[in-house]
């Protein structure tokens, strides 16, 4: 087994950059590197507790979101292992939560659960087309219609671009409409990754869920022509949302 320590990852307590997110990072660029091969069994969550210093419970967020990326696989009583990776399906049609529920009768409201401005990690970096450590707002939504609880969200918006955005902003108005009006900007495309995954503890809390409930895991890349405006992470039980594909010649 190759060691995850090759080389000089090292977790920087003084970068601004989320803990959990570092580790994703110092993980991802070693099998993005070949370091683990796929079929390699990782370090236990104990393991790389002791190798960075670091709380079961920022291991285990971290290891989440890897396997919600594609990069790993736990398997019941044998570990983690490195994936081959996921497949791609492309899908059409940009999609406005509010816009939607409106258009079926349903009242949406979407309540702001947290609202914090951090210092891009590699990962983030990457899908945003930015230069490690910018300013990124990080805000996470909880998308309701009928008083029902459908969407757990979080998105990345460039910092550079949103300066003056405010909690208080997307409490009262669509994200979109802030977008368009106050700061010109319009998601003139999208591309959205849809995968499996089970619900977190956290999200499952908020969406009336049991955790481990089958839920559908949403990717969205929100452009302004060729410019990336947004990246989006939403998180919807299996059980309680739908979406249909229109193909046509």
């Amino acid at each position: 087994m190759h060691s995850i320590t090759d080389g000089s990852h090292t977790i920087d307590r003084k970068s601004g950059i989320p803990l959990y997110l570092q580790l994703i990072d110092i993980i991802a660029q070693d099998i993005d590197r070949h370091v683990y091969q796929h079929g390699d069994k990782l370090p236990s969550e104990r393991e790389l507790c002791s190798l960075y210093e670091l709380s079961r419970i920022t291991v285990r967020q971290a290891l989440e979101e890897l396997e919600r990326e594609g990069y790993i696989q736990k398997k019941h009583g044998k570990g983690t292992f490195v994936t081959k990776g996921l497949y791609q399906q492309n899908l059409v049609n940009l999609y406005s939560f509010t816009d939607e529920m409106k258009r079926l009768g349903k009242i949406p409201v979407t309540k702001v659960l947290d609202f914090e401005v951090i210092n891009a990690s590699d990962s983030l970096a990457r899908k945003m087309c930015l230069q490690a450590g910018k300013k990124i707002i990080r805000v996470t939504r909880l998308r309701i219609a009928d008083n029902e609880p459908l969407m757990y969200e979080t998105t990345y918006l460039p910092g550079e671009i949103f300066s003056n955005l405010t909690k208080e902003q997307l409490s009262q108005r669509p994200m979109y409409s802030i977008f368009r009006e106050d700061y010109q900007v319009y998601v003139t495309r999208a591309i959205e990754d849809f995968t499996a995954t089970t619900m977190q503890k956290s999200e499952a809390e908020y969406l009336n869920d049991e955790q481990g409930t089958p839920a559908i895991l949403i990717k969205r890349y929100g452009y302004d022509n060729s410019t990336l405006v947004e990246y989006t992470t939403s998180v919807v039980s299996s059980g309680k949302f739908h979406y249909r594909v229109e193909i046509s010649k």
